[in-house]
């Protein structure tokens, strides 16, 4: 988790940096900048790529065979389980970061070694998937522009909902690598 954290801390730092620079237009700049509504509705489209990365992971873990679930491509990475339970707990604790409460007895430190059952990981991501449409569903516009600031000056919690979203792709290219 702290290296989760320090690297999401770093991500939100970068992201915040970028908007103090935006805040501190011109005048001139800032009188012409564009203030209207965004083209797209973001937690509809984080969903919406949320559900696409559930569905490869899914669909993947169901290809891995049984017996391959605890191949890793080398001693210091995870194996297709971890990875498959590493995103699973992910989703809780990022969304944490944003308010969420993970499920009692979710303990992030063991959640990824805690199984190598093909059906047990295949459940745990059904479940946390569950866990983040009902969270993200839950949000309002307005929550999504919520300012966090513990994790930084300008963080959001969009800010949190677009790094799971980010997070998701990452993890589902490698896993793919990993299965070619």
């Amino acid at each position: 988790m702290n290296r989760l954290f320090l690297r999401l801390l770093l991500l939100l730092m970068c992201v915040s940096a970028g908007a103090i620079g935006a805040s501190a237009q011109s005048p001139d700049t800032a009188a012409t900048a564009d203030h209207s509504a965004p083209s797209y509705d973001m937690k509809a489209q984080s969903l919406a790529d949320l559900q696409m990365a559930q569905k490869k992971f899914v669909d993947l873990a169901n290809a891995v065979p049984a017996d391959k679930l605890t191949w890793r491509p080398s001693e210091d990475s995870r194996s297709f389980a971890e990875v498959f339970l590493h995103v699973a707990g992910e989703r809780y604790q990022i969304l944490a970061l944003g308010g969420a409460t993970p499920p009692a007895g979710f303990d992030g430190k063991t959640y990824e070694k805690s199984t190598t059952d093909k059906a047990r990981i295949v459940d745990e991501l059904n479940r946390t998937w569950e866990f983040t449409q009902k969270t993200i569903n839950a949000m309002s516009n307005a929550d999504f522009a919520k300012l966090l600031p513990k994790l930084g000056p300008q963080a959001n919690a969009g800010d949190v909902v677009y790094i799971l979203v980010a997070d998701a792709h990452e993890h589902s290219a490698k896993s793919w690598l990993m299965h070619a």
